[in-house]
């Protein structure tokens, strides 16, 4: 399942993305790292556009 883009820290999205990526067998770590990144993605392209 693809990671929910833009998810803030303590959100239900940023949640699940930390979730999939330990079911998915990254250690919890990495998977937060994942998460964050994943939020920044967005809130980078969202400055980008404007």
């Amino acid at each position: 399942m693809p990671l929910k883009k833009g998810a803030k820290p303590g959100s239900k999205g940023f949640s699940s993305n930390v979730r999939a990526e330990v079911n998915a067998g990254k250690p919890q770590k990495q998977a937060v790292a994942i998460a964050y990144s994943e939020a920044k993605k967005k809130k980078k392209n969202a400055k980008a556009r404007k």
